[in-house]
């Protein structure tokens, strides 16, 4: 299972409830999810990123980033072989 958090004060992106509803995330705190081997940042609308999502294995984390590619979010680390604001990919809408 994936770990996950929001981080307090930002706002949620309008397609969260996607998110928690195509993926399986346990709430942790974001300390929790930044202790684990990969990360995933989510944008909302403003370009902040509202929620982690932390992964233990690759498979895991592949399976997360298909999912949310599949949702037409985009990953603007995709082309990048390194880690930005803490996080290996960072999605958000095109």
């Amino acid at each position: 299972m994936l770990k996950t958090t929001l981080l307090d004060g930002v706002q949620p992106a309008k397609f969260d409830t996607q998110i928690t509803g195509n993926l399986l995330l346990e709430s942790v705190s974001p300390d929790e999810v930044r202790a684990e081997k990969m990360v995933i940042g989510v944008r909302n609308d403003d370009g902040e990123i509202y929620r982690l999502i932390g992964a233990t294995k690759m498979n895991s984390y592949v399976n997360a980033v298909e999912e949310l590619d599949d949702m037409e979010l985009v990953d603007e680390l995709a082309d990048l072989e390194e880690t930005r604001e803490g996080c290996d990919a960072i999605f958000g809408e095109a």
